[in-house]
Parts: C-alpha cells; sequence; structure tokens
C-alpha cells in the first residue's frame, strides 16, 4: 500500500466522523453549519418546538453513517436472506409487473400526491383512478367500483357491513365458507365487533360449495353470503348461480370474491347474480409484497350510497372540458361525520394506479392470456407432480386456477424443509398434504420441482 492510498483512507475516516451527529440525515458538520447559517438559526434544536413532557432525552444508539454505508450495510443483511422460488399462493399472488408500470408510476407528479382531495390540480391522478374504476366496472359487469381499499379483507369486512346498512328485514349473520383463510375470517371479525354482526360458517364439500348444505345452513338471519372463486386453494366454483339463488330466496346479499386476473377468464360476477365483489386487485402492479393489497369492491348501483371510500365521476369545467372530481366520500373526516359509511380515512390511490398501468399495458387479450397460462400451468404442474409415485394432484376434482392441492405419503412438513434445502418453498396445509401455486413468474422452474419432489418421496 503506498502513501497517497493510506493517506485518502484516513481522510475518508475523518470525514465519515464530521457526519452530524443525526442518523437519518447523513450531512456533514460543515454541511449543516452552513444550512443552518441561511436560515439564521443557531442549532437543529431551534428548529423543532417540542415539550418536554414529550421529548426523548435519551441516545438513539443508532450510529451516524453515510448514504453509502447505510446501502452497503442494507446490501449486506439482506444478502442473508434465503433464495427461494417461491411456489406459494393462497390469496397472494404476483406476476411480471412491466417496467413501463414503474416508469410511469414513479413520476413525481403520482408518487407525491397523497390524495386527490383539489381535483383541480390533480386531473391526471382522478383520471388514472377513473380508469381503473372503469376496469373493475368492465371485469365484474356490475355498475359501481370505487378508487380502492385496502386489501381483500378490509373489503369484505366493508362488504358486510353494507349489507347489514341495506337489509330492511331483521337479521345479523354473516355467512362465509369453512374455506375462508384465517387472516381473512379475522379482519372479518374485527370488523363487525362492536355491531349485531356475527360471522358464521359453512361447510364445503370438495373445496366448493355444496348447495344442499348451504341450504341446510343458510337462514332468515343472513344478511351477507360469501364465496369465492378462485377460492384460496385455486378451485374454480362451479355452483355460483346456486349459490346467488339460496341467497335470494333468503333475502341475503351475495358477495363473490376474486382477482382481476381470474375476472379475465371466468363468468362475470354479474351473469351469476353477485351483489358485491370483493379481492385483491393487487395481482397487478405489485411484485410481491407479503401482505400488502389493493382491495376490490364493485356493486350494483342501487348501493351506491352506501359505498365505502372514494367515487371518482367525469364531469366537465366551466370552459365545457371533460374534468374529474371525486363524487363520493363517506369518509367520517368529511360532511358525513357520524353518517359516515365507512371509517377507511385513506386510501390506496398509487397502488390503483399501478394496477391500471398494468393492465392497460396488457390490453383485454393480454390479461385473458395471462388467465389462460394460470389456469393451464396449474393443471400441467399437477399432472406432472400426479406421475410421481407417493404423490396424488391435484386432490380436487375440479378445474384449477394458479393453486392445487396434492397428497404425499410421507410427511408434508419433512418434504417441505427438504424443498426449502434445494430452493423452493411451498405451502404445508396438514400432515401429509400441501399446496403449490404456479403462474407466469415461476413456471420456469416448474420441472425443477417436480424433479426435487420425486427425488425426497422416492
Amino acid at each position: 500500500m503506498n502513501k497517497n492510498t493510506s493517506k485518502h483512507r484516513e481522510a475518508g475516516k475523518d470525514q465519515n466522523r464530521e457526519h452530524s451527529r443525526s442518523p437519518f440525515a447523513p450531512n456533514s458538520r460543515m454541511d449543516v453549519e452552513a444550512m443552518l447559517e441561511a436560515i439564521e438559526a443557531n442549532s437543529i434544536e431551534e428548529l423543532f418546538d417540542i415539550p418536554s413532557s414529550v421529548r426523548y432525552e435519551e441516545a438513539l444508539d443508532i450510529e451516524s453513517r453515510s448514504e453509502q454505508d447505510v446501502v452497503n450495510k442494507l446490501r449486506g443483511s439482506l444478502s442473508k436472506n434465503e433464495d427461494l422460488t417461491e411456489f406459494l399462493g393462497r390469496g397472494h399472488y404476483s406476476h411480471y409487473v412491466p417496467s413501463i408500470v414503474d416508469h410511469l408510476s414513479l413520476r413525481s407528479e403520482f408518487l407525491t400526491s397523497y390524495t386527490q382531495y383539489q381535483p383541480e390540480v390533480t386531473q391526471g391522478f382522478l383520471q388514472s383512478l377513473f380508469e381503473y374504476q372503469s376496469l373493475l366496472v368492465e371485469l365484474t359487469g356490475l355498475e359501481i367500483a370505487n378508487c380502492s381499499m385496502y386489501d381483500a379483507s378490509t373489503a369484505l369486512g366493508e362488504a358486510a357491513c353494507l349489507a347489514d346498512r341495506v337489509r330492511t328485514a331483521d337479521g345479523s349473520h354473516v355467512l362465509v365458507p369453512d374455506y375462508l383463510r384465517d387472516e381473512q375470517r379475522s379482519v372479518l371479525e374485527n370488523y363487525v365487533a362492536g355491531s349485531d354482526l356475527v360471522v358464521e360458517e359453512f361447510s364445503t364439500k370438495s373445496g366448493m360449495v355444496d348447495p344442499d348444505t348451504l341450504e341446510d345452513t343458510i337462514t332468515k338471519e343472513t344478511v351477507l353470503l360469501y364465496a369465492e372463486s378462485p377460492t384460496s386453494e385455486g378451485v374454480i366454483e362451479e355452483h355460483l348461480t346456486e349459490v346467488e339463488r339460496i341467497a335470494d330466496e333468503h333475502d341475503a346479499l351475495f358477495c363473490l370474491g376474486t382477482d382481476l386476473v381470474a375476472l379475465a377468464l371466468l363468468q362475470s360476477p354479474a351473469t351469476v347474480g353477485a351483489d358485491i365483489v370483493v379481492g385483491d386487485a393487487s395481482v397487478l402492479g405489485l411484485p410481491t409484497a407479503y401482505g400488502m393489497g389493493l382491495g376490490i369492491f364493485a356493486c350494483r348501483e342501487e348501493f351506491l350510497r352506501q359505498v365505502p371510500g372514494r367515487l371518482v365521476g367525469a364531469s366537465v369545467d366551466d370552459t365545457g372540458s371533460r374534468a374529474y372530481t371525486l363524487t363520493l366520500q363517506t369518509r367520517e373526516q368529511h360532511i358525513k361525520r357520524e353518517r359516515a359509511t365507512s371509517n377507511i380515512c385513506t386510501n390506496q390511490a398509487w397502488v390503483a394506479l399501478r394496477t391500471a398501468i398494468h393492465a392497460t399495458s396488457l390490453g383485454p387479450s393480454g390479461l385473458v392470456s395471462l388467465a389462460e397460462e394460470c389456469h393451464r400451468l396449474a393443471e400441467a404442474l399437477a399432472a406432472e407432480l400426479n406421475d410421481i409415485d407417493g404423490v396424488s394432484a391435484p386432490i380436487r376434482d375440479c378445474h384449477h386456477f394458479r393453486d392445487f392441492r396434492a397428497r404425499i405419503e410421507s410427511d408434508a412438513n419433512e418434504l417441505a424443509a427438504q424443498l426449502a434445502e434445494d430452493g423452493f418453498a411451498i405451502h404445508v396445509l396438514n400432515g401429509n398434504e400441501i399446496q403449490i401455486s404456479v403462474n407466469d413468474t415461476n413456471k420456469h422452474r416448474m420441472d425443477d420441482l417436480a424433479d426435487a419432489v420425486a427425488k425426497i418421496v422416492n
């Protein structure tokens, strides 16, 4: 090492020592002093008026670092994560997101626009949300779709509350299938806590609704009947028209859970009599987000005044030009106050924007092609696994979309653990059943997964 190199390294160390003590603002001491001088302040503390009663006097014990140091440290931490090809699903999905989604949604006009209260200055964002709503209306066949919801779970909770408000007869039961995921049911029960609503469950057969069982379970007390297609197990429901008939006979609303990609291929919810459609729209526009979503909420026009969240409408300005504005805001901070239909006080507008961009970039034929692939890949991988001795797939005798269940003769937990060592992640359902999800993002590893399963079970 020459002397110059050594001097440069020492200079770098001295420069790092000169960083301000703030762990969040990696500015040198000289930079801080220059900024304070420019605004005529003696110290950073002068910029804040924090009462002593709430002031934290202790040190945060977070070392001050430069941006480059922070990036390098984060890279080191993230590099310790296991690099697994995920064949996970059960309600959380991602598809390849075209680069145009990032390029457009990350424009400052969109990224920094928190919410669209002032329509005269956010026309572009409002138009994007209007297009998102139009997409939902076209895919569901229902007349009304709101700007966005938090996720599928809160959308279901809002559907239950809507059903309770519009029902004319007495009743307080929300009827859900036994395949409803635990986390969704937990949110639903939290939503109805404090009201007269109670959540009840009906049994399904072979992963889908059995009309006879449903007939025996539903009562005049039921205000909302919920079913899914595809279900969290990937089952495409075959009895939706009968479900609607049973709900109608008992004066209950029929709520259907689904997602945007599936809607491009399956029956339109309006044609099977759905009153409300909920689900996750972030299957378009977002990569794997591990919980973050974008809730779908669409319904019949007769429930317009009961829709939670916001609606964007098209109008004309004083020059006769087309203009967009928020035509309905039901949140309690606005004039609705105690008459608000929902306490949701923000939305997922930016995620809805990404979804709209992704769907538009695919176009109608591209969206249908993606949906057909989700069906075809699930059937193909199930057949490939079924050819392995000791594996039965799928165990449901029906059509599947993305997900399917498989049964193995060995221990499912041991299989999953060994597959993880080989670089694959799957769901374990019980002692000898697993669930696998396949789409365009992991299809290139289908054969590798099947080979790994064959080696383990044999």
